[in-house]
Formats: C-alpha cells, sequence, structure tokens
C-alpha cells in the first residue's frame, strides 16, 4: 500500500536522522571503554605488589641496616599505596563510563526526539501546502471558486503555484465563457439562418402580388392604395429583416485581401450617413490596412455609422480615430447623442436585444460576429461631453 506524500517525506526525514545517530552512539560507547584503560592499571599494580611480598618473604631482614630496613618498608609501602590507587581508579573509571555512557545514549534520545518533531514539523510544511493545491484542483474542476486572501504557509514557491492556479482559473473561466458565448451564438445564427430561408419564400410571392395588382387593377381608390402601400412598406421591412438574418446567419467566407481601414471608413463618411451628419476620419500614419474581407467589413461599419446617426437624429458629427502601430489597430467610432446607460453597455451585442421600436437587435450583434471573424474585440463606452463611442482593436498580424 502506497504511503501518503506526508508520511514518505516523514519516514525518509526520521531514517536520515535516526540512522546517524544510532551509528554515532554506538561508536562513542565502543570508544570509551576501548580507549579508557582502567582493568590494566590495575593488574599490572596487582603484580608489583604480589612480587613485593615474595621479595620479604626471601630477604632475611634482620642481616640489613637500619637505613635499608628504612627503604624498604618505604618501597613497601608505595607499592601499597600504588595498589588502592589502583583499585579506587578502576572503581572510578567503571563508574565513570557507565555515566559517560549513559550520557551520551540520553543525548542520542533527545537528538532522535528533536529529529522526529523537526521531521514531522517539515513533513506538515511540505505537505499542507500540496494537499491545499491538490483541493483546488478539485474546486477547478468542479468549476467552483478559489478561496480568496493571501496564504503564507508553505515556502514562497507554493504561493507562485497558488497564483499560478489562479490565474489558470481564471483563463479557463474565461475560456468556458467564450466557449458558451460562442455556443449561443452559433445557435443564434442557424435560427437566424431558417427565419431567413422562411421569410423569403413567401415574401417573393408577396411583393409579386403587389406588383401585380399595381400593373393590372389600374388606378386604385384611396383606402386600397393606402392598404397597397402598408403592403409594400411592411414587405421592404420584411425584405430588411430577411437580410440582416440571413447577414447574421453567414460568416464571411472566400478569399481575403487588404483593406485600408482609413478609406473605408472615410468613403463610409461620404455615402452611408445622412446629410445632417458630418464625418471627420483621423489617422496617426501608422498601419493602415486590414487583412479580411471587404463587404462584410463594410456593414459592420456601415451599421456603427447608422447608428450613430440615428442616436443624434440625423444631425451632428462623428468622430472616428485610426491608430495604427505594432500592437495592431485600433479604431474608435464617436458620436454625440444621448449615449448607452451603463447598465445596458454589455448587452447591446447580444442578438436580439434592442433599444429601438422598429429594430430587430440583430445590427450590433452582426458587428460583433462580423469583428470576431476577423480576431477583432468591439467595447463601448461613453463619450466625453455625452454621447457613445464605439472601441474596435485589431491584433497585429499573424497573431491568434
Amino acid at each position: 500500500m502506497a504511503l501518503p506524500f506526508r508520511r514518505r517525506i516523514f519516514v525518509v526525514l526520521v531514517v536520515m536522522t535516526v540512522v546517524p545517530t544510532v551509528l554515532a552512539v554506538a561508536g562513542w560507547v565502543l570508544s570509551v571503554r576501548r580507549l579508557l584503560p582502567a582493568a590494566g592499571a590495575r593488574a599490572s599494580t596487582e603484580r608489583v605488589a604480589s612480587t613485593a611480598r615474595m621479595l620479604l618473604d626471601g630477604v632475611d631482614t634482620l642481616h640489613l641496616t637500619l637505613r635499608e630496613r628504612a627503604l624498604l618498608r618505604h618501597h613497601l609501602n608505595e607499592v601499597s599505596a600504588s595498589v588502592s590507587l589502583a583499585r579506587r581508579a578502576e572503581t572510578f573509571l567503571r563508574y565513570y563510563t557507565a555515566g559517560f555512557a549513559v550520557v551520551i545514549v540520553l543525548l542520542g534520545a533527545g537528538v532522535l526526539y528533536a529529529s522526529v518533531n523537526v521531521a514531522g514539523h517539515l513533513s506538515r510544511q511540505l505537505s499542507r501546502p500540496i494537499d491545499e493545491l491538490v483541493g483546488w484542483t478539485q474546486l477547478i474542476r468542479r468549476h467552483e471558486p478559489l478561496p480568496t486572501g493571501l496564504a503564507t504557509r508553505g515556502a514562497p514557491e507554493f504561493e507562485a503555484l497558488r497564483q499560478a492556479l489562479r490565474e489558470l482559473a481564471a483563463a479557463l473561466d474565461a475560456a468556458r465563457e467564450r466557449e458558451l458565448e460562442a455556443e449561443r451564438l452559433r445557435a443564434f445564427r442557424e435560427v437566424a439562418r431558417r427565419v431567413a430561408h422562411e421569410i423569403k419564400n413567401p415574401l417573393t410571392s408577396m411583393r409579386i402580388a403587389v406588383d401585380q395588382m399595381r400593373r393590372t387593377v389600374g388606378p386604385l381608390d384611396s383606402r386600397t392604395e393606402i392598404a397597397v402601400q402598408v403592403l409594400e412598406a411592411e414587405t421592404d421591412r420584411l425584405e430588411r429583416l430577411a437580410k440582416e438574418f440571413s447577414e447574421f446567419g453567414r460568416l464571411p467566407e472566400g478569399p481575403q485581401s487588404e483593406v485600408d481601414l482609413p478609406e473605408l471608413l472615410e468613403e463610409l463618411g461620404r455615402t452611408g450617413v445622412p446629410e445632417g451628419v458630418r464625418v471627420t476620419v483621423y489617422a496617426n500614419g501608422g498601419p493602415r490596412s486590414l487583412l479580411g474581407h471587404y463587404e462584410p467589413l463594410r456593414r459592420a461599419f456601415a451599421n456603427l455609422y447608422r447608428n450613430a446617426a440615428e442616436a443624434m437624429k440625423g444631425r451632428g458629427a462623428i468622430d472616428v480615430t485610426v491608430t495604427g502601430d505594432g500592437a495592431g489597430l485600433a479604431i474608435t467610432i464617436a458620436d454625440h447623442g444621448p449615449g448607452i446607460p451603463a447598465e445596458l453597455r454589455l448587452r447591446v451585442f447580444e442578438p436580439y436585444f434592442t433599444t429601438k421600436d422598429d429594430g430587430t437587435g440583430l445590427g450590433l450583434a452582426l458587428v460583433r460576429v462580423t469583428l470576431e471573424a476577423h480576431r477583432g474585440t468591439i467595447s463601448v463606452s461613453e463619450t466625453p461631453g455625452g454621447g457613445a463611442t464605439f472601441a474596435i482593436v485589431f491584433p497585429p498580424a499573424g497573431t491568434s
């Protein structure tokens, strides 16, 4: 059975400390017992005392002079004192050796105890952040939010890993939101394509019928004329609606070409707005062209111009700025109308959302789809002094 990470670290640290400690204690005890010469000194002194007694037994002290007997007596006293000192030294060294060995063993036990505690502390310090990060991966898998706040447990590398997991979770959430949004747009486009197809067939028959009435019936009375005009107006509206549905349901396709954005925006400023609206295009002289589909881009910018003109009720100024550099192309289209409330700025690009009485809710959604097909992004903010500013950013060529 595999041990958990914490127990593995604990066992490794304990073994790394216990083995050297046990070997050191055993070596110290053996060295003390081998290097302290206690019994050897006593044995030598006992032999000297034995030979001294034999000497006394074999010598006739009566024939010795007083000085010689005094010297012999002094020698015997010194031998006897040496034997007594050797015995006391042996006893002392025996207890000293045993006590020193006990001290060494106790110190070794203390080292082992400290090593076990230190190993447990280190294993907890290493395993807790890892267990925490493993739990974070479970939260990410279940799409649950990660804990907030600053965690101080573990080494700085663990905090860097926590930050990386937070960034990963944020990136996964953003990617998930983009995928859901893309799926919703695909569903909207499919519905729009089918609606456009279903509208076109009866719409064609209705327009043919209205044209035949005008050609064959002759002059119409006032009530019939009003009815025919209503039919013509509504069929025109249905045709425009079917066209918008069809364009929204179809992504730009075909070969791409270089599109000069300032030139396109200036041409739309001359032809795509009412006479009471003045469009001014400013370019910084940087990169001007974009590799893309001309007609879809033209329809998208024409839609932005039309919305700005309608917001200003057909009179006012639209300020357009084109900025090109190594970071890509940035375009801002600012009008001076009533603007868009802050709570609606994120919804204006949703399909079928509109604030107009006769709007389809597909204009800005089509703009967004077209720009995203060219890897661009669009956002809306408030124009200084009043109005709405649409900001469009295209990344540099060659980036994803």
